[in-house]
C-alpha cells in the first residue's frame, strides 16, 4: 500500500497559512501525513522573510487536527540535546493523541550557507560532520531508552552524556513512535539500518535514490535486519502548474520501492490545496 502525505515549510507564510492547509487536508482521507521542516532561519526565499520553529508549530497543529500522522522533515539532532528532544517528542505524541512520526536526521549540510548561518545566529555549536553521525547513531539509541525504560539510567558515549536519564510519561504509541530518519550518505544509511523504521530521502535523481536504497539493503544484511522492516519513503516537490509532472515522479517512485511519498508543497499555499492535491495529483 502506498502512503502519501504533505509537507509545508513553515517559511515565508504564517501561522494561518499552515493551519489552513492542515486542517483542510486532516478531513482529506487520501493525504494521510502532514510535515513540517527544522531551520531557524528561511533557506528559500527572503533571508530575513519569516519562519516558525518546528516543534512548537507542530504540537500547536497536532492539538488542531484528529486524524492525520504528522512530524518534522526532519529534525536537526544539532539543535536539541537528544533528551530534551525526546521530551518534547514525547509531548507531541500525547497532544496529538498517538500520532508523531519522528523524523530525525544529522543535520544541515556544511555546505548549504543559508542553513549553516542558522547556528551561529542562535548560539548553536555546528560540530563536524563525523562528531554529528555519532551523535545521531547515539541519540537515537537514548531516545528510544527514554521512551521504553522503566528505571533511570546513564549514558556515556562520545556525543551524549547522561546520568540519571528517565522519561515520565512516555510516548501514547508502543513501544515508541515510529523513527523515519533522513539521509543519502552512507553514514547516515547505516544508522538508518540499525534505528529507523522508516528511511526518507529527497527525490530528483531516481536512479540514485534507487541506489540508496539498494545500499541500505546490504547494510542491513551486514547486521542481520531484515531490509523488508524499513519502509521507503521519498520527498517530492509538487508543480501547481503541471501536475501530471508530480504524478508520473508518484508513479515512478512506488514502482522503484517506495511506498511513503511526502509532497512538499511550494508557498504561498493556494486556497483548497489539500483537495486540490487529493483530485489532481494523488488522484
Amino acid at each position: 500500500m502506498t502512503s502519501v502525505g504533505i509537507a509545508t515549510a513553515p517559511q515565508q507564510v504564517e501561522y494561518e497559512d499552515v493551519l489552513r492547509v492542515w486542517e483542510e487536508a486532516d478531513g482529506i482521507p487520501e493525504i494521510e501525513h502532514a510535515w513540517l521542516f527544522d531551520h531557524l532561519m528561511p533557506i528559500g526565499g527572503d533571508p530575513d522573510g519569516p519562519i516558525l520553529e518546528g516543534w512548537t508549530l507542530l504540537s500547536a497543529l497536532a492539538a488542531r487536527t484528529r486524524r492525520l500522522r504528522l512530524g518534522l522533515l526532519v529534525t536537526s539532532n544539532r539543535f536539541r540535546p537528544p533528551a530534551l528532544l525526546a521530551k518534547i517528542a514525547t509531548t507531541v505524541d500525547v497532544v496529538s493523541g498517538g500520532r508523531l512520526d519522528f523524523g530525525i536526521g544529522v543535520g544541515s549540510r556544511p555546505g548549504h550557507p543559508l542553513a549553516r548561518r542558522e547556528y551561529a545566529a542562535h548560539g548553536l555549536p555546528f560540530v563536524e560532520t563525523a562528531d554529528a553521525v555519532a551523535g545521531l547513531a547515539e541519540a537515537c539509541t537514548v531516545i528510544k531508552r527514554l521512551w521504553t525504560e522503566d528505571a533511570p539510567f546513564d549514558f556515556e558515549g562520545s556525543q551524549v552524556r547522561l546520568t540519571g536519564a528517565f522519561g515520565s510519561p512516555k510516548p501514547v504509541q508502543k513501544p515508541h513512535p515510529p523513527i523515519v530518519v533522513g539521509g543519502r550518505a552512507l553514514a547516515t544509511l547505516r544508522i538508518v539500518a540499525e534505528h529507523a523504521d522508516v528511511w526518507n530521502i529527497p527525490g530528483g535523481d531516481l536512479a540514485d535514490v534507487v541506489e540508496r536504497s539498494a545500499i541500505l539493503d546490504r547494510l542491513c544484511a551486514d547486521i542481520g535486519r531484515d531490509p523488508g522492516e524499513i519502509v521507503r519513503s521519498i520527498h517530492l516537490g509538487v508543480s501547481y502548474d503541471r501536475p501530471e509532472d508530480t504524478r508520473q515522479a508518484i508513479a515512478d517512485a512506488v514502482g522503484a520501492g517506495f511506498s511513503h511519498v511526502v509532497l512538499g508543497l511550494p508557498a504561498p499555499f493556494p486556497v483548497g490545496v489539500a483537495r486540490w492535491v487529493a483530485d489532481e495529483v494523488i488522484g
